[in-house]
């Protein structure tokens, strides 16, 4: 999944407006104008879209935890340079404090039955034989079971 369809279905999941959407990014570490939000809230095919790099969506990810989980004390983290989609759902379970039992709600939500030990392979090291990509279509269904519980 694109990094910019990503957040469009977070900021509308969780109904953030642009003011809490450049909040974010802050929390993350990164000050971003309204413009640039609504340049990459935009459609590939709109004129002024800007795709969202792999740091800029780290940044916002970490604001996105920041937010649900509170500050941890030091420095603002450092964005990871490169993101896939097993860091993408890491990211977004930390934020929103789910256990494995919580997600796999989310995905009886969407009617995705998925096994305990197969969403825990998308959480381990990436070295570990047991370590499984997260392909699209599980993120998609996480987000779009998000949506079915935090959207009224």
């Amino acid at each position: 999944m694109k990094n910019n369809d990503i957040l469009r279905r977070l900021r509308y999941t969780f109904n953030f407006g642009d003011d809490k959407m450049m909040e974010l990014f802050a929390k993350g570490g990164m000050v971003v104008s309204r413009a640039d939000v609504s340049d990459y809230l935009k459609k590939e095919e709109e004129d002024t879209h800007k795709p969202l790099n792999d740091r800029i969506f780290a940044v916002f990810l970490n604001g996105f935890i920041t937010n649900f989980r509170g500050a941890k004390d030091g420095p603002i983290p450092e964005p990871e340079k490169t993101l896939n989609n097993n860091i993408i759902f890491r990211k977004l379970k930390i934020a929103l404090n789910f256990k494995d039992e919580d997600i796999l709600a989310i995905y009886d939500l969407v009617e995705m039955r998925i096994g305990k030990h197969e969403l825990s392979a998308f959480f381990r090291n990436p070295s570990q034989p047991q370590y499984r990509e997260c392909k699209d279509q599980f993120l998609r269904n996480f987000l779009e079971g998000l949506q079915i519980k935090y959207r009224k």
